[in-house]
C-alpha cells in the first residue's frame, strides 16, 4: 500500500471507535479501581465486543451496540474475576464519554474548512454516537452520523456501507473511508470505497479482499493526501 494523493474525493467517512475515539480511554479512566488490570480488561472487552457483533450478524440475532458492549464487558469482568456492579456501571457510563485522539479535532476542522463533506459510519447506537461526538466537541462538523441500527446488522455487511452512498448521494468511488480496524478497512474497499487504513496499532495487513488504497498511522496527514485546500485565517 502506498500513500499517493487521492483525487475526486467528495466526502470523508470515518469509523468511530478506535478511529476517531480512543476506546482504551474507558478502562484507563477507571484505573483507580482496576489497577494493573485496566489494560487486560480493555483489550478483552474490545475483542469480545467485536466478536459478538460478527456472531450476531451471522446468526441473525441482532441486538444494539449498547447491549453488545455490556455483554462483552460482563464477559471480560467475569474472565478477570472482577465482581463489582458499581464499577461495571461506571465503565458503561465512561463509554458514552470517550476521548477523541489528539489529532482528530484539528484534522476534521481543516477538512470541513476546505469544503469536504464529513460523516461517521459506526456500529454504535445513535445515542452512543451523539454522546461521543458531543463529549469530544465535534458538534456541527459532520454532515451525517450513521448507525448500523438503520439496517439492523453490523459491519462488514455491505448494507452498512451502502448507507453512506444512499445518505450522501455520492458514488462509493468518490468517498474516502477511514478506519483503524483492519477488517473494516479491507471490507469497505471490497464494497467499493476508496480507503485509507488508519493503522494506529501497527497491525499487519489482513488476508481478505481487498487491500486499501493507502495506510496512515493517524489522521493528521489526511488533508494533504486529499489535496484539501484550507483557506488562510482572516
Amino acid at each position: 500500500m502506498n500513500n499517493q494523493t487521492m483525487t475526486g474525493i467528495e466526502a470523508c467517512v470515518f469509523d468511530a471507535y478506535g478511529t476517531l475515539f480512543d476506546v482504551s480511554s474507558v478502562a484507563h479512566g477507571a484505573r483507580d479501581e482496576l489497577g494493573e488490570h485496566w489494560l487486560a480488561l480493555s483489550d478483552l472487552w474490545r475483542t469480545k465486543q467485536l466478536q459478538y457483533t460478527w456472531l450476531r450478524g451471522l446468526a441473525g440475532h441482532h441486538a444494539d451496540f449498547w447491549q453488545v458492549t455490556g455483554d462483552a464487558l460482563d464477559y471480560a469482568m467475569t474472565t478477570l474475576d472482577i465482581a463489582n456492579a458499581g464499577l461495571r456501571d461506571r465503565l458503561m457510563q465512561l463509554y458514552l464519554g470517550l476521548a477523541a485522539y489528539p489529532e482528530v479535532p484539528d484534522t476534521l476542522q481543516r477538512l470541513k474548512a476546505g469544503g469536504m463533506k464529513l460523516a461517521i459510519l459506526s456500529n454504535g447506537t445513535p445515542r452512543m454516537l451523539a454522546s461521543a461526538v458531543r463529549n469530544a466537541g465535534l458538534d456541527n462538523l459532520f454532515d451525517a452520523v450513521l448507525s448500523v441500527e438503520e439496517v439492523g446488522v453490523y459491519k462488514p455487511h455491505p448494507s452498512v456501507y451502502q448507507l453512506v452512498a444512499d445518505r450522501l448521494q455520492i458514488p462509493p468511488g468518490n468517498i474516502c473511508f477511514l478506519s483503524s480496524n483492519s477488517w473494516d478497512a479491507f471490507s469497505a474497499k471490497a464494497f467499493g470505497f476508496r480507503v485509507l487504513w488508519c493503522n494506529r496499532f501497527g497491525q499487519v495487513p489482513e488476508r481478505i479482499p481487498a487491500a486499501p488504497d493507502g495506510e496512515i498511522t493517524d489522521l493528521s496527514d489526511l488533508p494533504e493526501l486529499l489535496k484539501v485546500n484550507v483557506p488562510p485565517p482572516h
